[in-house]
């Protein structure tokens, strides 16, 4: 076992791990923090995004070691953070959350795309959240919530 120090969510955390833990694990297992899905674990779906100092990444393939020392957002952090609520207010509104299973990932995607590209075309939009699979809305409905976001639906 090794201690490593997480920012999460803006607190620092002091976690001990094993040499093959993936960040999913600790944010689920070992922090509590279940909004975090695992979907496929080969980090295909996207179910598993959080980001990492601002950058999306599949957190059941993620090296909890590697996050030693960095920001890591959770779904549970944007909801404390009430500019980026309004992105969870926007997939709601739009009808882009159905099952819920996708959402936090395609969230937390979406807050990396508008932090990044604060007005982003539908293109750039789609791209963006291109590596979480939705079985249950479609994309149209994601796509106009983040559109919604960028001064005004198209």
């Amino acid at each position: 076992m090794e201690k490593i120090t997480l920012y999460i969510n803006g607190e620092e955390r002091q976690v001990e791990i094993g040499p093959m833990d993936t960040l999913l694990h600790v944010i689920r297992e070992v922090l509590g923090l279940t909004g975090t899905k695992e979907g496929c674990g080969e980090g295909d779906c996207g179910a598993c995004t959080v980001l990492v100092d601002g950058k999306t990444v599949n957190s059941c393939i993620y090296p909890a070691i590697q996050a030693d020392g960095r920001q890591v957002m959770t779904i549970e952090g944007v909801e404390r953070d009430p500019e980026l609520a309004k992105i969870q207010k926007a997939f709601v509104d739009h009808g882009a959350v159905q099952c819920g299973f996708c959402s936090p990932g395609m969230i937390l995607a979406t807050c990396a795309l508008l932090r990044e590209n604060p007005n982003p075309t539908e293109a750039q939009i789609r791209r963006g959240l291109s590596g979480n699979l939705c079985r249950c809305t479609g994309y149209q409905a994601m796509v106009d919530a983040v559109e919604s976001l960028t001064g005004g639906e198209r």
